[in-house]
């Protein structure tokens, strides 16, 4: 039974400016379910996409701004950023310090995709 993982025996995967932890999903025995640990550094972004699944973003720490089908808002700490499913969207970190996010995604791997709905391929996709 796979019911506690401790997110420091997870391998880490780097984009620019970006530390990704896979913590809960398919290897976990998850059939709908995945959780990302991410940190995005002070002055970085999220690459722009959108998922084939619906995406939850816990701000844990930090500020910035949230750009979704060409619409801006500006976030913080204590906030969760609701993204359905096919939306295009991006995280700016125009804050000073890090951002610290846990994500949930209603799918296991979920699809990630390009602006131009190309399949984008992540370090961490499991597939």
């Amino acid at each position: 039974m796979k019911s506690i993982v401790e997110h420091s025996a997870r391998q880490a995967f780097a984009l620019p400016g970006l530390e990704h932890r896979t913590t809960a999903g398919r290897a976990d025995g998850l059939s709908s379910l995945e959780v990302w640990v991410q940190t995005v550094d002070a002055g970085a972004e999220t690459p722009v996409h959108s998922h084939d699944c619906d995406e939850a973003v816990v701000i844990l720490e930090g500020s910035g701004r949230l750009i979704a089908d060409g619409e801006t808002a500006h976030f913080a700490a204590d906030q969760t950023l609701c993204v359905p499913a096919g939306v295009v969207h991006q995280i700016i970190n125009d804050g000073t310090g890090p951002i610290r996010l846990i994500g949930a995604l209603s799918a296991t791997p979920p699809g990630t995709f390009a602006a131009d709905g190309s399949p984008m391929e992540l370090p961490w996709d499991q597939k």
